[in-house]
């Protein structure tokens, strides 16, 4: 049994989805992917990851609303959850306004710095 860290990327973006999970499985993690928010559901369930990056601004079913899926199931609730989006501040601000959810465990914007994913990533894992 690997004591590899399990990241699941979830976003509808085919390409981000495939750099974020390169950058990810080059700097040793393994990756599970959804495109999006009910495949994340899905996924989530499935595999059990150690931690996610969400995309806020999917069809099918929203980041928002799939992290709200997921804070409120206490059997997924603890697992963390890194935002990673174009609308950062716009999206800070309505989370924060939320009092039955708790905010997410770090925010990435768009484009993605790599090193400082990877330092978020680390750093959550961590806790």
């Amino acid at each position: 049994m690997s004591d590899q860290k399990k990241i699941l990327v979830i976003d509808d973006d085919p390409d981000i989805v495939l750099y974020l999970s390169t950058l990810l499985q080059d700097n040793g993690y393994a990756t599970v992917t959804a495109a999006n928010g009910q495949e994340g559901i899905d996924q989530v369930r499935a595999e059990r990851p150690d931690i996610i990056l969400l995309d806020i601004t999917m069809p099918e079913k929203s980041g928002v609303r799939f992290y709200r899926d997921v804070r409120e199931n206490d059997e997924l609730k603890s697992i963390p959850v890194i935002m990673v989006t174009g609308v950062m501040e716009e999206f800070k601000k309505f989370i924060h306004t939320r009092r039955q959810v708790p905010p997410p465990d770090g925010y990435v914007q768009k484009p993605v710095n790599n090193d400082e994913l990877l330092k978020l990533v680390a750093e959550v894992l961590a806790k």
